[in-house]
């Protein structure tokens, strides 16, 4: 299972959620937070701890905080230590509450951090749900392209020498962003992917001949953007006689990616194809099936309903030819 350290929380990318250390800092880094949603301890303060997870950040908020003082400062010690004795990563006081002398006590014996925020709960929750399931999403590198066409994000991808980069760089020029050259991150957030460039090669691209060029530097900010929703996979292939390829786009072809099922289309290079324009083309064609129009299927429905109203006719005229020749012979 993925986890992440509770000293993310505090870390320059988690600046945002405005959290402060009352206690633990040397023990950040051994506490793992290993799911993105957040727990309020409510009835556990109360002896109820069946459902307390020790992966899961534990906001005390006001109404948790007050139900605390009205305890017996004995009373407290228990409550908390119920929470505690799950091994629980660390907990979050929020509206920078001033907590009962005999909770802190309890959370330093059990060697649990305690963070505060001058925020109120509700923000926290959000924030740090967006923040971890960030950190915590699977992810996998893919080899290729990814840019944004026509606001449907394109994983380009192909053996090595192929023309991926020098396509890449003619959509650029046509005026759509790269996201990620070579080694794109894919990672699988809920029931979507979502392509990013690592820290290294973001805005950057390889093509040969001329070697790592600068799309920012290049071509503007405009150019480029940081993540994208991974919505269709086009494979270059290189362009065999002998293979049969789809001419109707009728087949569905999928690539699956950490679980999750992506549109491809396979496109086979030969000489004098601009693959730009027909990776546009099916960009845009993706989108228009995402709206609900699929021009393949319509085609083949009129093909196929020309086909029976001419069989309809034929039997028609059958049928006429016979009664004409019966009259005929009468």
């Amino acid at each position: 299972m993925k986890s992440v350290p509770v000293a993310e929380l505090v870390s320059p990318d988690a600046e945002h959620l405005g959290l402060k250390v009352l206690f633990g800092e040397n023990i950040l880094d051994d506490k793992q937070i290993t799911h993105f949603r957040i727990q309020k301890p409510g009835l556990a303060l109360a002896g109820y701890c069946d459902h307390i997870h020790s992966g899961r950040v534990q906001i005390l908020g006001n109404t948790e905080v007050s139900y605390l003082w009205t305890l017996e400062p004995e009373l407290r010690r228990q409550s908390v230590a119920g929470i505690c004795k799950k091994d629980v990563c660390c907990f979050i006081v929020t509206k920078d509450l001033k907590l009962p002398d005999e909770v802190t006590e309890t959370v330093m014996a059990f060697s649990i951090p305690l963070f505060k925020t001058d925020r109120v709960s509700s923000e926290t929750i959000i924030d740090l749900s967006v923040f971890l399931e960030d950190r915590l999403a699977p992810d996998t590198v893919c080899h290729g392209v990814f840019l944004d066409v026509f606001g449907i994000g394109t994983l380009i991808t192909g053996r090595s020498g192929i023309g991926k980069s020098e396509c890449a760089v003619e959509l650029i020029k046509r005026g759509h962003r790269l996201v990620a050259d070579d080694a794109v991150r894919v990672k699988r957030i809920q029931d979507y992917l979502e392509g990013s460039s690592s820290d290294m090669l973001r805005y950057h691209m390889e093509v040969r001949g001329l070697g790592i060029i600068n799309i920012k530097d290049m071509f503007g900010v405009a150019a480029i953007r940081l993540r994208k929703k991974l919505e269709l996979v086009i494979e270059f292939t290189d362009w065999n006689p002998n293979v049969s390829y789809d001419r109707l786009g009728l087949d569905n072809v999928y690539e699956e990616i950490l679980r999750q099922k992506v549109p491809k289309i396979i496109l086979p290079i030969s000489a004098g194809r601009n693959m730009a324009v027909i990776v546009e083309i099916a960009a845009r064609n993706h989108l228009l099936k995402i709206m609900g129009y699929n021009s393949a299927q319509e085609f083949s429905e009129r093909l196929m309903n020309t086909i029976s109203e001419g069989e309809s006719q034929t039997i028609i005229s059958d049928e006429l030819e016979k009664r004409m020749g019966r009259r005929g012979v009468e």
